[in-house]
């Protein structure tokens, strides 16, 4: 059985009717589309900290050098029974096997950044963030987390689906009997992936692998971990993936011929010059590795880092 990708959500992006006013903030992306190949696991801090639905609208505000959440109208200060359910929650999350999640953006309880700070007789700041969504990051720094604003860009949403299904990989990955010799295997297998995405990433963690017997487990793990979702974690550029599919183009060279090699040859112009999206040239890059059964190439990770039918890297 295949382990499903779970991800967290503010169970308002899911059409829960839990935000303060009775109502919903329901994305059809996430309901839609993505939440065809994910498993959701909701949360809403606010109603399972017990404040309830309908009820009183809360905010961040400062006093002195703390942020303390408050009510608007009353001024009841609910920030020591956020933080304790949040601790308590992110406790259990840490448990559940996530691989990501998408927070509530703005909001004072999940807002990931940029959250209204009110100051007394000094205004508002936009630099602050929402206590569970705090909590979520400080426990979890690894886990790939977004809010639904950023995710309506592709170009933001497209590195964010990738960090989620690489994560549910190397997650399932050391869930298994793992062996050093199985991570060089599935170090090798994402070679074309780090190179696009952080080659100083790939070359930190190639060194890793190679004193991987020598490391003792626990340790091995937590640095790969570390260095995996870090290395992801840094943009891919057009640049960076142009470099790799004139590296895989050199491992198509001896097995197709001139017309294809040239056809190839041109997809990836085209891709460098903006004229085209990733997906030409992976697409025509797949065929060949297909029809030619190359190995190597077949194996990496690159050329299918997640569902076709999400449609990502059609966007330039």
């Amino acid at each position: 059985m295949v382990e499903a990708v779970r991800i967290g959500v503010s169970s308002c992006l899911m059409g829960r009717t839990v935000r303060y006013d009775g109502g919903h903030k329901r994305d059809a992306f996430l309901v839609e589309t993505f939440g065809r190949f994910v498993e959701w696991v909701e949360v809403c801090p606010e109603v399972e900290a017990g404040l309830g639905t309908p009820r009183e609208p809360i905010r961040l505000v400062r006093e002195g050098e703390q942020v303390r959440l408050l009510g608007v109208e009353s001024a009841t200060d609910h920030t020591d029974r956020m933080r304790r359910w949040a601790a308590a929650r992110v406790g259990a999350l840490a448990r559940a096997s996530l691989d990501g999640f998408i927070l509530k953006k703005n909001s004072p309880s999940c807002g990931l950044e940029g959250v209204k700070v009110y100051r007394p007789g000094a205004g508002t700041s936009r630099d602050g963030r929402g206590l569970f969504a705090e909590a979520l990051i400080s426990r979890l720094p690894l886990l790939p987390v977004e809010d639904e604003e950023r995710l309506a860009n592709p170009r933001l949403r497209d590195p964010f689906v990738e960090r989620v299904f690489a994560h549910h990989r190397l997650r399932v990955f050391f869930s298994s009997r793992w062996t050093p010799g199985s991570l060089v295997g599935f170090h090798a297998a994402q070679k074309l992936t780090l190179l696009a995405h952080s080659p100083c990433g790939y070359v930190a963690l190639g060194r890793l692998v190679a004193r991987a017997g020598d490391t003792p487990r626990a340790a091995l793990r937590a640095a790969y971990e570390t260095g995996y979702m870090s290395a992801l974690a840094t943009m891919a550029t057009r640049r960076r993936h142009v470099n790799v599919l004139h590296h895989i183009a050199g491992y198509l060279n001896q097995s197709v011929d001139e017309a294809s090699r040239q056809e190839l040859a041109s997809a990836i112009a085209a891709y460098q010059q903006g004229r085209v999206p990733l997906v030409v040239p992976v697409t025509l890059v797949r065929h060949h590795v297909r029809r030619c059964r190359i190995e190597y190439l077949a194996g990496q990770v690159y050329l299918e880092p997640h569902p076709a039918e999400l449609m990502l890297r059609n966007h330039g």
